[in-house]
C-alpha cells in the first residue's frame, strides 16, 4: 500500500467511485482519514518552515493571497496554521479525500459509527 498521502488519497478515491458496498467504503474512507491527517500535517510542517523566513508583513500577504487573512487577534502560529490549511484543502489529494467522503455517504458510511441497538 502507497505511504504517500497524496497518492494514497488519489487512489482510494479512484477505488471508492466502483463501489456500493457500505462496509468497503468505511474501510477507505478510515484509511483516507488516515492519510488526510498525514497530508494536512506534512503541509503544516512545509508552511511553517517556509513561514520562519518570513516577515509579519510577508505572512500576512501570503496569507491574504491563500484567501485567509491574517485577522486582527491571531497569533502568527494560528495565521501559519490557517494558511497550511488553505493550502491543504487546495491540493489534489485533500479534494480526493473530499469525493470519498461524498462517495461513502452516498451508501450510510461515515467515520463515526452508528451505535449498535
Amino acid at each position: 500500500m502507497d505511504t504517500n498521502p497524496t497518492a494514497l488519497l488519489l487512489g482510494l478515491a479512484s477505488r471508492a467511485q466502483d463501489l456500493s458496498d457500505r462496509e468497503a467504503l468505511q474501510s477507505l474512507l478510515a484509511t483516507g482519514h488516515r492519510a488526510w491527517c498525514e497530508g494536512v500535517a506534512d503541509v503544516r510542517s512545509g508552511v511553517g518552515r517556509e513561514a520562519t523566513a518570513l516577515s509579519d508583513q510577508e505572512l500576512a500577504k501570503r496569507c491574504a493571497v491563500a484567501g485567509v487573512p491574517w485577522e486582527t487577534g491571531m497569533t502568527r502560529g494560528e495565521a501559519v496554521s490557517a494558511l497550511a490549511f488553505a493550502t491543504w484543502e487546495a491540493a489534489p489529494a485533500a479534494m480526493a479525500y473530499t469525493e470519498l467522503e461524498e462517495r461513502a455517504a452516498l451508501f450510510g458510511a461515515c467515520l463515526l459509527p452508528e451505535e449498535l441497538r
